[in-house]
């Protein structure tokens, strides 16, 4: 099974500020439903609870949490039952081993991303070219350990006020 992470982040590592994105890009939305779309997705309980719209349609919601008796509501406070619980990120892999999923991808935050980066194949990355003030932020990566397979480029417009990058990286 394919274990991807898929991330935005500013220049300076930023990833959120007040469990919200920094900046605002529509593409980017566009770029993370593009490659978690009909895949089991993993995120940690603030993320979960940090989501507009939860669980996140067409994808299997898999959410982080060590309270064992951690119920996820979605934003009517109604307990959503097709989102699954587990203690950790080893247990979100077995669960996912165990269906035969395919691949399975980490949305974040920062310290999920923490705890899976070594264990991730491919890196789905949107590269915001500036500097954010924030709270946390992406891990240090090495990226000699990595190859990257898609580079695309892109300038400011009327919906996406900053230059962005999407890229995929596979670990070497």
């Amino acid at each position: 099974m394919k274990i991807s992470l898929i991330t935005a982040m500013a220049e300076n590592r930023v990833i959120g500020i007040n469990n919200k994105l920094p900046w605002h890009l529509p593409a980017d939305l566009a770029w993370f439903k593009q490659n978690t779309l009909n895949k089991p997705i993993v995120m940690g309980r603030k993320t979960w609870e940090s989501l507009p719209f939860r669980p996140l349609p067409g994808r299997v919601n898999i959410i982080v949490s060590r309270n064992e008796d951690y119920q996820p509501l979605n934003t009517k406070n109604k307990i959503v039952e097709e989102a699954l619980v587990v203690d950790s990120v080893n247990s979100a892999i077995k669960k996912a081993e165990s269906e035969n999923l395919s691949e399975l991808v980490f949305i974040g935050g920062a310290m999920l991303y923490e705890q899976v980066l070594n264990k991730v194949d491919t890196l789905y990355l949107t590269l915001v070219k500036e500097d954010f003030d924030g709270d946390s932020w992406f891990p240090e990566i090495d990226f000699t350990q990595w190859q990257e397979s898609f580079h695309q480029d892109n300038e400011p417009d009327e919906k996406n006020p900053h230059h962005y990058s999407f890229k995929i990286y596979q670990r070497l």
